[in-house]
């Protein structure tokens, strides 16, 4: 997959990720991932379930993966969630 079909999801609104979603699939991307670590995970399940049930009808989920990261922070390492969503062209 190309990273410019990445839309990684952080703090702002979820309309906000929804419609990078939406642009990436309008401007020819076959597939998009949304990538979200920590407590965006469940902002990123919103984008990824706003944008196949309102916006675009045509599209499945393909893939979901979940993995733990280690990060370093100021107090040692740390375990964060992630996940990665995929979003494809139906067939």
């Amino acid at each position: 997959m190309i990273k410019d079909n990445t839309v990684f999801v952080g703090n702002k609104p979820v309309m906000n990720y929804v419609l990078a979603v939406v642009t990436q699939f309008n401007n020819g991307a076959e597939e998009v991932a949304i990538k979200a670590r920590g407590k965006a995970i469940s902002r990123a399940v919103d984008t990824a379930e706003i944008a196949l049930n309102r916006f675009l009808a045509n599209v499945d989920k393909k893939e979901i993966f979940t993995s733990t990261e280690m990060i370093d922070t100021d107090t040692g390492k740390t375990n964060v969630s992630s996940i990665e969503i995929v979003l494809t062209h139906a067939k």
